[in-house]
């Protein structure tokens, strides 16, 4: 199994998977797709928030099927960022970037966002960061529960990935995080092994 130039970066809700991958790509001049805008687009055309689509997945596997299907094609590409919990599973050979956050400090970014930017979260309609905290919580109870069922995977256990980083932290700034993400890449892609 040959190494790709293709980096999957999970983590936790509000840890900025999203943020990173979009300026990692421009950093390489790559694509970005991003699981959690496409389930997103699921959500809204089910006329559901994404709570309710994550319940939902709960009782009808083919919801996590659809994505892991689109997942599963994209190994096929190179030149990709890629943010999604699971893709570091279906994608082996990338190098897989974990992100880590306080639930805490994640509320404050996600409901922060949400008022900046509620368009692109429009599925998403938390009216305080206390309900924010409890959607990010039963959410990712959802998440952990679901995989482990479906796949037999604990998709948060870091000895699945290459990089780990707690975006949490004060030094771990997004300019900081894309830095060490990239340096990572790059020592990783030209090791031997």
């Amino acid at each position: 199994m040959g190494k790709k130039k293709i980096i999957t970066i999970a983590g936790k809700l509000g840890s900025g998977k999203s943020s990173a991958a979009k300026r990692v790509a421009q950093v390489f001049g790559w694509k970005h797709f991003s699981s959690g805008d496409f389930l997103r687009e699921v959500a809204n055309e089910r006329g559901m928030t994404i709570k309710e689509l994550m319940l939902a997945a709960e009782a009808d596997p083919s919801i996590d099927h659809q994505i892991d299907n689109l997942l599963k094609s994209k190994g096929d590409e190179e030149g990709l960022v890629i943010d999604s919990r699971l893709a570091f599973h279906w994608i082996p050979d990338s190098f897989k970037v974990y992100l880590e956050i306080d639930p805490e400090i994640a509320a404050e970014r996600m409901f922060r966002d949400l008022q900046t930017n509620s368009s692109r979260r429009k599925s998403e309609r938390a009216r305080s960061v206390d309900e924010m905290k409890r959607e990010m919580i039963e959410r990712h109870e959802s998440d952990v529960k679901r995989y482990k069922k479906l796949y037999g995977l604990n998709h948060t256990d870091h000895s699945h990935f290459d990089l780990v980083i707690n975006t949490g932290l004060p030094e771990n700034d997004l300019d900081t995080v894309v830095k060490k993400i990239v340096d990572g890449y790059l020592e990783w892609y030209h090791s031997r092994g």
